[in-house]
């Protein structure tokens, strides 16, 4: 049991990256980015490609970024130059990014196994300790990035795109910006995942925008979004929480199968609760004003007996 939650602590926190991303689009800019699903794969075939033929796999690792990044730039592209609906324009270029991986790797699977990877110089005993803290870095420079002049046009433009372009921001290269970095960092999770595993495959990133959502939606549930600095924080949080519910749910001899089902399930659980409990809070507000008001007309009855 200790082995598993381990394992999924570890694999959480390669796929934080790819939840970040999923925040950036889902959450700042308010765009329902399915390139996710296509962009996860492209970081992984391009980095396992790379390594394979003898390049540094840090090199590698940040091409796999670059390489989604420009897939993202693409998707944005399609939405605010070729004015296509920003869910069609997520598909789109979902389905390309298939055929385009598949060129990329030259055959529907790149193993890993053997060749030198970022992970090959982490010792296993220390990987708990070192990846945290370059995930932890990473996730500072995010927040930076959101608190400079760009990042606070990029969030006004997920918030209110009329009210900022009155400003004189253009909101075409924001967009284009926000979709480019989102794919970029998930292109990088995809890499660091692929390292990890060991191989690259042309249908693993099917459903990741599902599993970017869960932890995005997960985080916010239980910790809170309050600031930058908080939504972020529990993004990181979140992605490793789903992981460690994913390893639970093998622990209890659920089929691998049913993954994709349990994750559908934990982001409808994650959608409802808080409405649930805000909707209990409201009653439980009612409840106590009517006893107030009780309390009172009683209170009045007895000084008027009196």
């Amino acid at each position: 049991m200790f082995i598993a939650l381990e394992g999924s602590i570890e694999l959480g926190l390669l796929y934080v990256l790819m939840a970040l991303g999923v925040y950036i689009s889902f959450r700042i800019l308010d765009f329902p980015d399915l390139t996710v699903d296509g962009s996860f794969t492209t970081g992984a075939a391009v980095s396992a490609v790379m390594i394979t033929h003898g390049y540094a796999p840090l090199l590698a690792t940040l091409s796999g970024f670059l390489a989604g990044a420009v897939a993202g730039t693409i998707t944005g592209l399609l939405h605010t130059k070729g004015k296509i609906n920003n869910l069609l324009s997520g598909i789109v270029m979902m389905i390309a990014l298939y055929s385009i991986n598949l060129r990329i790797m030259g055959k529907p699977n790149t193993p890993l196994f053997g060749e030198n990877t970022v992970f090959s110089v982490i010792p296993e005993d220390y990987f708990l300790v070192i990846v945290p803290v370059v995930i932890i870095i990473l996730k500072l420079l995010v927040d930076a990035f959101l608190h400079t002049d760009i990042g606070f046009a990029l969030r006004a433009t997920g918030d209110n795109q009329r009210m900022i372009r009155s400003f004189g921001v253009n909101t075409d290269f924001t967009i284009i910006l926000g979709i480019a970095l989102s794919n970029g960092l998930v292109a990088m999770s995809g890499a660091l995942v692929a390292q990890y595993q060991g191989f690259a495959d042309i249908s693993m990133g099917v459903g990741m925008i599902v599993i970017g959502l869960a932890s995005v939606i997960i985080g916010e549930a239980i910790f809170g979004h309050k600031t930058v600095f908080r939504a972020t924080l529990a993004v990181l949080l979140g992605a490793i929480v789903y992981r460690m519910v994913i390893a639970l749910a093998l622990q209890l001899n659920m089929n691998a199968e049913d993954l994709k089902l349990i994750t559908a399930l934990i982001v409808v659980a994650a959608l409802i609760l808080p409405k649930i409990q805000k909707s209990l809070g409201q009653k439980r507000k009612i409840l106590e004003r009517i006893r107030e008001v009780n309390n009172k007309v009683e209170n009045n009855g007895r000084d008027i007996n009196a």
